[in-house]
C-alpha cells in the first residue's frame, strides 16, 4: 500500500511556520527504511498495512509531543501484491505522457 499523508500542528514556531514539528516526522519516516517520498504537500510511504500505519502513529506522536493538537490528512491506496509502486505509478504516467 502506498499511503500520502500530511500532519498540521496547530501550534507554530516564533515565525509562524510548522517546519520544525513536520521535520521530527519526516525524520521518523526516513529512518522507518521504507520507500519514501516528501514533496511540498505530502509524505508518501510504502509498504505493508501494519508498518506503514505504525509509522504514520509515530509521526503523529512526535508532532503531537510539540503542539497540543495534530491534523492529519491520510490518503491510501491499497492493492495487496503490489510492491514498488510508489515509483511505478509515476514511470506509467510519464510513459503514457510520451505516447
Amino acid at each position: 500500500m502506498i499511503v500520502a499523508f500530511s500532519l498540521t500542528p496547530s501550534a507554530a514556531d516564533d515565525d509562524g511556520g510548522v517546519h520544525r514539528a513536520v521535520a521530527e516526522a519526516v525524520r521518523i519516516v526516513r529512518a522507518s527504511g521504507l520507500p519514501n517520498e516528501t514533496n511540498a504537500m505530502f509524505t508518501n510511504i510504502e509498504g505493508e498495512w501494519d508498518e506503514v500505519m505504525a509509522v504514520v502513529k509515530q509521526a503523529v506522536d512526535a508532532v503531537a509531543a510539540v503542539s497540543p493538537r495534530v491534523g492529519l490528512v491520510l490518503k491510501a491506496d491499497i492493492r495487496p501484491g503490489h510492491t514498488g509502486q510508489l515509483s511505478a505509478k509515476v514511470q506509467r504516467l510519464e510513459r503514457a505522457l510520451g505516447e
